[in-house]
């Protein structure tokens, strides 16, 4: 439908890919540009077979989080202080 009303390229942005049944057929299939992930489940087995789906590491955001919430300070920070 995107892609009738005129867009150029449509992304998919999903936190946890669990692609069951069909699911990387439907998108090898589909108009998506890329369906982008993190990487709270592995995906490279399921990037094998589908070149569309990418990941993007977020083990730093939750490992500062962790550190934050164990030594009593805000995690709030992190929604305007992402580290890198």
């Amino acid at each position: 439908r995107l892609m009738s009303a005129g867009a150029t390229k449509v992304y998919a942005i999903l936190t946890h890919g669990i692609f069951s049944g069909p699911a990387l057929s439907r998108i090898n299939n589909a108009s998506f540009e890329a369906v982008v992930v993190t990487n709270t489940i592995p995906q490279e087995e399921k990037m094998k077979h589908c070149p569309k789906i990418q990941f993007i590491d977020i083990s730093m955001i939750l490992a500062e989080a962790i550190r934050r919430t164990h030594n009593g300070e805000s995690v709030s920070y992190l929604f305007s202080h992402v580290p890198l």
